[in-house]
């Protein structure tokens, strides 16, 4: 999904090109088109990063929970590019929201590593005891 995305705003910079004159490799030209550009480079320099943790997120702690907060990461992205396209404030809102979603899987994939480690290295399972302590399982 995440590359349907990204080919969608790589997409809508051909069409920024066309529509504004501007010629590759030039990255620069009307205030318009620099916000698409803008807005697709900054989406692509995100990319390593959320792929990164949401793979561990997913490996280390819940598939579902983090499944669920990737999908709102891309929806958080798509509207970045689309609020970042019309205006460089409409950016905002978007780009705070994916920052939430990304602390979030990094929180995940700490806690998930670390509960790993206690229960492989230190022959402890964590969240087993826990769970006795409050009377879950």
């Amino acid at each position: 999904m995440e590359v349907t995305l990204h080919s969608y705003f790589s997409l809508q910079v051909i069409y920024a090109r066309r529509k504004y004159s501007v010629s590759p490799p030039a990255t620069t030209g009307p205030p318009e088109f620099e916000r698409v550009f803008r807005a697709q480079a900054n989406c692509s320099e995100y990319f390593p990063i959320f792929i990164t943790v949401l793979w561990l997120s997913g490996v280390f702690f819940s598939q579902g929970l983090s499944s669920v907060c990737g999908l709102l990461y891309l929806y958080g992205r798509f509207n970045y590019f689309r609020g970042y396209s019309e205006s460089a404030q409409g950016r905002l809102a978007p780009l705070y929201f994916c920052a939430q979603i990304l602390w979030i899987l990094i929180g995940f994939s700490a806690v998930g590593i670390f509960l790993t480690i206690c229960r492989v290295y230190l022959n402890m399972d964590l969240l087993q005891e826990l769970c006795s302590i409050f009377g879950l399982f």
